[in-house]
């Protein structure tokens, strides 16, 4: 699971602003449980969702090596 979130994390980097559907999509899983994939992400600071379902990273700091 760890893997999945680091991956959703980059994924977001790389892409700017992204919606839950699209990472459920991306990932192949479903929505809800991206939803609580980004919630651990958004609890760590790591992710924001400024807009109603669409999800961008935050300026914290992070190594992903």
């Amino acid at each position: 699971m760890l893997n999945r979130i680091k991956a959703v994390y980059l994924f977001i980097r790389d892409q700017g602003i992204v919606t839950t559907n699209e990472l459920a999509d991306e990932f192949g899983i479903t929505d809800r449980t991206m939803q609580r994939d980004l919630s651990v992400l958004e609890y760590n600071g790591l992710v924001s969702s400024p807009y109603r379902g669409k999800w961008t990273i935050t300026k914290k700091k992070v190594k992903t090596g």
